[in-house]
């Protein structure tokens, strides 16, 4: 009886530890998901391309695409060169370059960089973000 009572203790322990471990994974990489890079913006020849979320990319968006953030998290982007920030929706998948997101040309407009092509940009997922406005 004493060996039954020490097998479910460990396997509670295991069961806790495995449920800590998954919640722990699942807020770092989605809900506080914070890190610094390098950004691009979309060349006008995307325009009016699918994506791989498989919305239609539109220049005028505030949407972004990212290596791994799920599509539709919100992102909010700041550019490290000068303060400005823009939230934006992950809706692309970004390829096999060295950059941490490619924003639409919108938002390398609000962010100030469209003349320089490239930034340094911080980039946090973040939750009840306001809509996100359509393009006019």
């Amino acid at each position: 009886m004493p060996q039954n009572s020490f097998t479910f203790r460990v396997d509670m322990k295991n069961k806790t530890y495995l449920f800590l471990v998954i919640i722990f994974a699942l807020t770092t990489a989605f809900t506080w998901y914070n890190a610094k890079g390098t950004a691009s913006y979309y060349a006008q020849k995307f325009h009016g391309r699918k994506t791989a979320s498989g919305e239609v990319y539109h220049k005028d968006s505030l949407t972004a695409a990212h290596k791994t953030l799920p599509f539709g998290t919100k992102v909010l982007v700041t550019n490290l060169e000068n303060d400005s920030s823009v939230v934006l929706k992950i809706n692309d998948r970004l390829g096999s370059n060295h950059r941490l997101i490619d924003v639409s040309y919108a938002a390398a407009e609000q962010l100030n960089f469209v003349q320089k092509g490239l930034t340094k940009v911080r980039v946090e997922a973040i939750d009840n973000a306001e809509e996100i406005p359509e393009a006019e």
